[in-house]
């Protein structure tokens, strides 16, 4: 589909089709993204309880990976997905091009920093003396592909805001469905233990990557050169409104993860498993969740580029409509087989008791989280930058840091449980407000006289 076919389709079809089609491949994306980390959580469980609980130690570090990632990816693509629905081709190529290079940039800057101070960092994310070994092999490893994953993330990002959800979605897939048949090679067949489920992931990242790459630089998708990089304060200043609601959203679930992992240390090695393992579960749930955010944001993008303010509040209420009849079943199912599912991760009681435990008081406010995730996209893509980043920091950091730090001082191992639960419903009640200005200044925006949302 060319850019102009692009703009036809979201601009003047049928919102919910729009929605849908575009999030369909989006889903399927976040959904083997999401594989990586649960492939590596299954096949280090088959290990030791600490082999498990390294990697959930290893998640806070590889997060910020991907918020830098998703800072340059979301950065640049809210920007062109408004100039392309406001026809302005050669402003959405240069601010392109200039977060891809500048992505690659950082993430080797950024690998080689994390690696000098590698124990040190092991340390602050929670490991303890009998997982720390662990934590250095495998997150010693990952970090070699930091500019990897930066790159990936960025170009899978301005992708989906040009429109191609499906050139998105092909270029994750295949990294994916070779992660599954890697890691368990390396890990088990070729004995490597933990670096095996490393090298494995850090290989199929890059075989992904260079599928992506190819497919973005054909067909009528925005062009990626060294020339058309333009370091001037409109582009930093365009890519800072758009990117810091995600580098605040994946970077402070970075530090709550480093958090929640040091609370549960004082409660054992089984403990920072068994949430570990819940985090990733929620990943998998949530991934849907964000995989329609995701679709909805193109639309967003374009629509709010050709002023149809009417078309981004009503695919707005769609998604979020999506999302709660998916999180529904979601919930019911959890609920009762939430022993089943931390067991099939790790076989250890002491692991399955927590993690039963805090998965069952998540799933309670699973549907906040959708209206949260898809304000913040909302707010994002429109660049409004200040309230993007109010509510992008609330669930994971303002209202969670506070309470991971004084529950458990009081509560003990429940208060760990909980924690999310109830940052959830602060953050739920904070953002409600932030959504109502919202909309009721795009109310007031001047509109093309013949709008028309179907």
């Amino acid at each position: 589909m060319t850019n102009k076919d692009n703009y036809i389709f979201l601009t003047r079809g049928n919102v919910g089709k729009v929605i849908s089609r575009m999030a369909i491949p989006t889903i399927a994306g976040m959904l083997v993204t999401s594989i990586y980390n649960l492939v590596d959580a299954y096949y280090v469980g088959q290990i030791n309880t600490q082999a498990t609980a390294a990697v959930g130690v290893a998640f806070p570090a590889m997060a910020i990976v991907q918020a830098i990632g998703f800072f340059f990816g979301q950065g640049s693509g809210t920007y062109i997905s408004r100039q392309l629905g406001a026809k302005r081709r050669n402003e959405a190529e240069r601010m392109a091009s200039t977060s891809f290079y500048l992505s690659i940039i950082t993430g080797v800057a950024l690998a080689i920093v994390a690696l000098l101070f590698l124990e040190p960092l092991s340390l602050a994310f929670g490991s303890t003396p009998t997982i720390l070994p662990y934590t250095k092999t495998y997150l010693g490893i990952m970090l070699l592909g930091t500019p990897i994953v930066t790159a990936t993330m960025t170009l899978n990002n301005q992708m989906r805001f040009q429109g191609n959800a499906v050139s998105a979605m092909v270029g994750m897939m295949t990294g994916a469905v070779l992660n599954v048949a890697l890691v368990p090679l390396f890990t088990f067949t070729f004995g490597m233990g933990i670096a095996g489920t490393a090298i494995g992931t850090i290989l199929s990242e890059l075989v992904g990557f260079i599928v992506l790459y190819m497919l973005a630089i054909r067909g009528g998708n925005l062009r990626l050169t060294l020339k058309f990089i333009t370091l001037n304060k409109h582009y930093m200043t365009e890519m800072l409104k758009g990117g810091t609601p995600s580098l605040s959203r994946q970077g402070l679930a970075s530090v709550s993860t480093m958090l929640l992992n040091l609370a549960a240390a004082s409660f054992g090695d089984s403990a920072i498993a068994g949430m570990s393992i819940v985090g990733r579960v929620s990943f998998v749930v949530f991934s849907v969740v964000i995989g329609i955010g995701q679709g909805f944001q193109p639309f967003c993008g374009f629509n709010f580029g050709a002023r149809l303010f009417k078309r981004v509040r009503k695919g707005y209420f769609y998604a979020i409509k999506l999302c709660l009849m998916f999180l529904v079943v979601c919930c019911v199912a959890g609920f009762y087989f939430a022993e089943e599912v931390i067991d099939l991760m790790r076989h250890d009681p002491a692991v399955v008791e927590v993690g039963a435990a805090a998965l069952r008081w998540q799933i309670i406010t699973w549907p906040l989280t959708a209206f949260i995730i898809m304000s913040n996209m909302a707010l994002q893509t429109s660049g409004w930058a200040i309230s993007a980043n109010v509510v992008a920091a609330l669930r994971n950091g303002l209202c969670f840091i506070p309470l991971i730090i004084v529950l458990p001082i009081y509560w003990g191992i429940f208060g760990v449980e909980v924690c999310q639960t109830f940052a959830d419903v602060i953050s739920a009640a904070i953002t409600l407000p932030i959504m109502v200005r919202y909309f009721r200044a795009l109310s007031k925006m001047p509109s093309p006289v013949n709008e028309a949302p179907k």
